[in-house]
């Protein structure tokens, strides 16, 4: 068995071999892909924010090629029906019985394809899965393959034909990731990439390998101090006069989830203030509900987390010295 400097090394090089291999073939803004990794690791569920045309696609299925996992893709319509995702029980005609259709929400990985495009009882097909890791069809439980990970895109510009998520649709996301147009020299090297024959991505790891890097991310040390200091910041949103809804203990549980999961891509098995300063703008600020005197997009939710990274700084406590 190995020791736990080993373990992390070791994790860090396997996480490094899917970092590579998804950049091989997803050309933008790293940040999309590290928090990509950091909610696999946590297992938490991603949302991407993007106009049409900015690769959301592309970095999900090179993402889940790479990962060696099984991995489905759903088209949110308005028509889509919840047993679309989750399946449904039909007719055996030899047997004349009734079995179970499994829907594509029983794969590793799922991709939901501009999820505020069906309506919001469609929906909710995915929050029994997403915050439990099963589904329940006419009454009979069915667990979910492990690993499971949503990742959803939406674009937050074209509002017709659209239904805004819930907000205890919008809790279940560990993250949200916004994605916006690359750079100029991002976007001639992704012209000259694809110029010829598009390249592939390669699976790097196996179903069983997340799972074993998932474990590590969980046993990554949290101090008190900074148990505390995360807490500080959820409870900031809570009582800030533009804010209606705050921050919830599950988007708390998220922050430090996530910072167990960053603190694993740099190779440590401890967390620092600056895992959890780094990702609390990703973890928190999609879950806010402003006043109705405020701006209800997403720069404001953000002004209101860096409001409560400037004024709340970490201090570790002191602790009494062993004799």
């Amino acid at each position: 068995m190995e020791d736990a400097p080993n373990g992390i090394a070791a994790a860090k090089e396997r996480i490094d071999a899917l970092r590579r291999e998804v950049a091989r073939v997803y050309i933008g803004s790293p940040r999309a892909l590290e928090l990509m990794i950091v909610c696999l690791l946590a297992r938490g569920h991603v949302l991407l924010e993007g106009v049409p045309g900015v690769a959301k696609t592309t970095l999900v299925k090179a993402f889940a090629v790479a990962l060696g996992c099984s991995a489905k893709r759903i088209q949110f319509t308005p028509d889509l029906m919840p047993a679309d995702i989750t399946g449904s029980y039909v007719l055996q005609p030899r047997e004349g019985t009734f079995a179970m259709r499994p829907g594509p929400v029983f794969a590793n990985v799922v991709l939901a394809d501009e999820i505020n495009r069906a309506p919001a009882k469609t929906q909710s097909a995915l929050l029994e899965a997403m915050q439990e890791r099963q589904v329940t069809v006419e009454g009979d439980r069915f667990e979910l393959p492990s690993p499971f990970l949503v990742l959803a895109t939406q674009n937050p510009i074209d509002l017709e034909g659209t239904y805004p998520l819930p907000e205890a649709q919008i809790d279940r996301f560990m993250v949200r990731v916004p994605m916006g147009y690359p750079s100029a020299r991002d976007e001639v090297s992704m012209l000259r990439a694809f110029g010829v024959s598009p390249p592939a991505a390669r699976a790097v790891l196996t179903a069983e390998g997340v799972l074993a890097l998932q474990a590590l991310a969980a046993a990554v040390h949290v101090e008190d101090d900074l148990l505390e200091y995360a807490v500080a910041i959820t409870a900031f949103t809570r009582s800030h006069p533009r804010v209606a809804l705050g921050a919830s203990p599950r988007a708390s549980l998220a922050l430090v989830q996530a910072s167990k999961a960053m603190a694993l891509t740099a190779g440590r098995a401890f967390v620092t203030p600056d895992d959890i300063q780094g990702l609390a703008p990703s973890v928190l600020a999609h879950r806010l509900v402003l006043g109705l005197d405020s701006d209800q997009d997403s720069r404001a939710r953000q002004q209101v987390v860096d409001e409560a990274l400037s004024k709340l700084s970490y201090r570790r406590a002191a602790r009494p010295v062993s004799p």
